[in-house]
């Protein structure tokens, strides 16, 4: 289909497992106006899919994930400063509970780093790879102020101030990728890993995937507090009635998520 014919980022569900894929590989999937659009709907509908347990964000193609913004797009809108909702950033101006997994199927580089930052995990092809390239175009980074919680500081630095790409393997060994698998096997690897999420508790995991998050936001003694709170709900469910029932009577437990 000419790329004029087809949406920018199509939205499917598989089962339990929402996929995103951001459809402009002629472009190497870079983040037009066309793509924001449709990367802030396509989350928008995973978050008020009652029937998506999880999604997983890819590029079309096997060149990029996303190469960043679009840069040609940029310099005819003289783009200055960002709006806050220039780009749909998890946890940060949009807030999603369920998980979101990145299938990198290339070069996330600049905004695609961004997304990849912003999943809650990341499977990566082999031939992926990860850059900051904003120092090159002259462009700013607020976005990766929470990469310090992610990596040690002289490793955020030297991305940042270098713009230099790093290999999957180097970003599995940095702790920004969950896996590395070879391209033919990307979409089976990622399609797994959130359909084994997907059969877990679907408020467990929804807490857990919050409390995750709690030491970048308190300290250790209030992030203890925040978190009995934030499972308590989960106690006192029905899940957590029928996940150890349904291991006495041995059979597959059936979650109702209340």
């Amino acid at each position: 289909m000419p790329a004029a014919d087809r949406p920018a980022v199509r939205y499917a569900l598989e089962g339990p497992v929402a996929w995103l894929t951001i459809d402009r590989p002629e472009r190497r999937n870079a983040l037009s106006a066309e793509v924001r659009a449709g990367l802030w709907a396509g989350f928008r509908r995973f978050r008020d899919d009652d029937g998506a347990a999880v999604a997983v964000l890819t590029g079309a193609g096997d060149k990029a994930f996303s190469a960043g913004g679009d840069l040609k797009e940029m310099a005819t809108e003289t783009l200055r400063v960002p709006p806050p909702d220039y780009l749909p950033q998890l946890g940060r101006n949009i807030e999603i509970d369920k998980p979101v997994i990145a299938a990198v199927n290339g070069v996330a580089y600049a905004g695609g780093f961004l997304l990849a930052q912003c999943a809650d995990l990341v499977v990566a092809a082999e031939h992926a790879r990860f850059a900051i390239t904003e120092v090159k175009v002259g462009r700013g980074t607020p976005w990766a102020a929470p990469l310090p919680y992610l990596l040690a500081p002289r490793v955020a630095m030297h991305l940042l101030l270098t713009g230099e790409p790093i290999s999957a393997q180097r970003a599995r060994e940095l702790g920004l990728v969950n896996e590395v698998v070879p391209a033919e096997g990307l979409r089976a690897a990622a399609g797994d890993l959130a359909r084994r999420i997907a059969a877990n508790a679907p408020l467990s995991v929804r807490a857990a995937k919050k409390t995750v998050g709690l030491l970048a936001r308190y300290p250790l003694e209030q992030a203890f507090e925040v978190a009995e709170r934030l499972w308590e709900p989960v106690y006192h469910s029905d899940d957590a009635q029928e996940g150890p029932r349904a291991f006495r009577e041995g059979r597959p437990p059936v979650w109702k998520g209340r």
